[in-house]
């Protein structure tokens, strides 16, 4: 067998671990089987390790991995309580607050405005957007017809004090003097100075004679 000295072999290996290694590092970069460099969206190549939102559905975020697109939809934050202009811009995935304050009975207040939304309530929007009032304590009037006057808060008696005179509330006597209702019965009302009578009383007191037989409306003796 014929022999081939070491000197040969090495002036022959030589060149080609010098190409080996200088094709080596391009050799690297080369992919594995099945798997992907970049990513294809929105219309763009997307490289590994990129992030992007999909044109078509803002709330979804994809990052590009070696894979290929991993996506995941962006849960929005709820707004809050005290929003009172909500504004949704076509190139955000969740709704923006623009304002905050107070809604009450239909009306939006700014906060820290006080307002009055009707004569019996005094309001404030407050910091946290929750308007808190404050209601006139009206007591009872003393009368059975009140009546509700623009721009006073609790019900006035234009007639002054009365009463009905008994439960089938079909008559109804002034307050103050003692007053027949019929020939054997004189009943009184309670007027606005007797305290605590009017918290829920509206009948008058009344005293019947004995013996004594009420005249029928309309007959004469």
């Amino acid at each position: 067998m014929k022999m081939v000295s070491n000197e040969r072999y090495s002036m022959w290996i030589t060149p080609f671990v010098l190409t080996l290694l200088l094709y080596a590092p391009f050799g690297l970069a080369f992919t594995v089987a099945g798997q992907e460099n970049t990513c294809d969206a929105n219309g763009s190549v997307y490289y590994v390790g990129e992030w992007y939102f999909l044109d078509s559905d803002h709330c979804t975020q994809c990052e590009c991995t070696t894979e290929g697109s991993s996506c995941a939809r962006t849960e929005c934050t709820s707004l809050p309580a005290a929003c009172i202009h909500v504004s949704h811009y076509p190139t955000d995935c969740c709704p923006r607050c623009e304002k905050i304050g107070c809604e009450y009975r239909g009306e939006v207040y700014e906060l820290g405005q006080n307002f009055q939304p009707s004569e019996c309530e005094q309001c404030t929007c407050d910091g946290d957007g929750i308007a808190r009032c404050l209601v006139a304590d009206c007591a009872p009037p003393p009368c059975v017809n009140p009546v509700y006057t623009t721009g006073k808060c609790c019900p006035q008696c234009p007639q002054g004090p009365n009463c009905y005179v008994d439960s089938t509330r079909s008559q109804v006597i002034p307050g103050g003097e003692a007053v027949w209702v019929n020939s054997c019965t004189k009943c009184r009302c309670h007027d606005s100075g007797d305290a605590g009578y009017w918290e829920g009383n509206r009948l008058a007191t009344c005293a019947r004679l004995r013996n004594c037989t009420a005249e029928e409306p309309g007959k004469k003796n």
